[in-house]
């Protein structure tokens, strides 16, 4: 499983796992039942404390991206659709807020900001 922790980035580092195996779940990455690694074993990995693997487990199991069993370990689960939608939702909009801000900030017409996201969502399929 592959998650990067970035220093400089504000986000406290349960966050920024909580995030990471979110979207390796959202993508396939991660298929429901596959075994994440131990709180510990990730912690080791990571050069971080138990204490946050297991705050970000515990986040992605109220989520219901992570079912846990007692003296098996912590495995991939997929929320209902609704959930995954409602958080895509959310990220999509905190985007666009800041897409939105810095074209307002540099001028740029309403119309040649929306045609440069349609270009770059051609781009994307």
């Amino acid at each position: 499983m592959d998650v990067i922790l970035n220093n400089s980035s504000g986000q406290p580092f349960y966050e920024q796992i909580a995030e990471q195996v979110k979207r390796l779940i959202q993508t396939g990455q991660l298929q429901e039942g596959d075994p994440l690694p131990s709180m510990r074993q990730l912690a080791k990995d990571l050069r971080v404390s138990v204490i946050t693997t297991k705050r970000a487990y515990e986040e992605l199991e109220q989520a219901g991206y992570l079912c846990s069993v007692a003296g098996k370990g912590s495995f991939a689960a997929h929320p209902g659709r609704e959930e995954v939608r409602r958080e895509q939702d959310q990220r999509l909009e905190e985007h666009l807020r800041a897409a939105a801000v810095i074209a307002q900030e540099a001028g740029l017409p309403k119309v040649e900001l929306l045609e440069r996201l349609g270009n770059l969502y051609e781009e994307a399929q």
